[in-house]
């Protein structure tokens, strides 16, 4: 994921919870600390351990400062069911990891897309 950040010429801080409770609890900090920002972007793997992704996003957009935030769900599911679901959830885009890396590199471009699109561009 960050080669196809880089390589799409993304300007991006990335933060990575290592599971589902690490990144609600990153949510939680960022609706009680000032100082916390919410990420313009979050890719949201749908299968994370501790915590599914349906779940933390549930919670995220339970959130007062990251509810409305930019999320592509992520996954190796091409599922229509994990599809549908992500997208009632509330994300903007989901990304079916592909085990080509030209493939995977696609991310970038989705990444930007979204961005630009969020930015009236």
């Amino acid at each position: 994921m960050r080669q196809a950040i880089k390589a799409a010429n993304i300007d991006a801080t990335l933060q990575v919870a290592k599971d589902g409770e690490q990144a609600v609890r990153f949510f939680d900090e960022a609706d009680s600390d000032d100082a916390v920002s919410c990420p313009a972007l979050i890719l949201l793997d749908i299968n994370l351990p501790r915590k599914q992704g349906g779940e933390v996003l549930q919670h995220m957009r339970k959130t007062r400062k990251c509810g409305n935030a930019l999320v592509i769900a992520v996954s190796t599911s091409d599922a229509v069911r994990d599809r549908e679901e992500m997208v009632q959830l509330g994300a903007k885009g989901y990304f079916r990891k592909p085990s080509d890396y030209v493939d995977f590199m696609k991310l970038g471009d989705m990444i930007k897309q979204l961005l630009g699109e969020e930015a009236g561009e």
